[in-house]
């Protein structure tokens, strides 16, 4: 399913945003985004706007401040130059905000380093982030395989994986590993997750279901999918 930030369009999510924020941060908001819009991929030792993504917390409480930090970085019109920085200089929520905004700011590749950093870490949230729209569109089949097998590990809910069942559907690869991860979790005396089984299934059926949204769809199983 992905994350609403990552998903829907900016407009709807600064609608429901403000909706819920008092006055004082709705005022706070749109000069942040003004000061944004105004300095675009500012460059420098540090734009002014990136010290906003800092204080989204503070100033729009913790409950809205990652959807608060993906409207500044749209705003900013943020580059892979820039929210790699983001990424690397700031704090957890912080790479967090880069992660569920990259679907909306950068539409090739070239972010992919950031999504593959976060799937190497231990943090649930970064995790969840990393398996967004952005990786379902971008991360080769071999390395979407482990991201999922990385929710398992690491207990991050499955509905986190954007796009899971159409890469998953009929994935002959992707059902051994998942086969292989459940037998060591068996033959360790640990319980299986239903997360796990639910995944397996998705990958049982022999043809590809039609795409909803008339976008075309990755490769996934198969030698088609293999690395050169």
């Amino acid at each position: 399913m992905g994350s609403p930030l990552s998903l829907g369009p900016l407009d709807d999510l600064h609608t429901q945003v403000t909706a819920h924020l008092g006055d004082a941060a709705r005022t706070w908001l749109a000069q942040a985004l003004d000061e944004a819009a105004a300095r675009p991929g500012a460059r420098g030792p540090i734009a002014a706007w990136e010290l906003r993504l800092a204080e989204a917390g503070r100033r729009c409480g913790t409950d809205h401040a990652d959807a608060v930090r993906v409207l500044i970085l749209h705003a900013a019109h943020a580059d892979t130059d820039a929210l790699t920085r983001v990424y690397q200089q700031g704090t957890a929520a912080e790479r967090r905000a880069v992660l569920h905004a990259l679907p909306h700011l950068v539409p090739g590749p070239d972010a992919l380093p950031l999504v593959e950093d976060a799937l190497r870490t231990n943090d649930t949230r970064l995790v969840a982030a990393a398996v967004g729209p952005y990786a379902a569109r971008h991360l080769d089949a071999h390395n979407w395989r482990h991201a999922v097998l990385k929710c398992l590990f690491t207990g991050v809910p499955v509905d986190a994986v954007a796009d899971l069942h159409h890469r998953a559907h009929a994935d002959a690869e992707l059902a051994r590993m998942l086969d292989d991860h459940a037998a060591e979790r068996t033959a360790a005396g640990r319980p299986v997750p239903a997360d796990l089984h639910r995944v397996l299934a998705l990958t049982a059926s022999e043809a590809a279901p039609p795409a909803t949204d008339g976008s075309p769809r990755l490769p996934r199983g198969g030698p088609e999918d293999q690395e050169s």
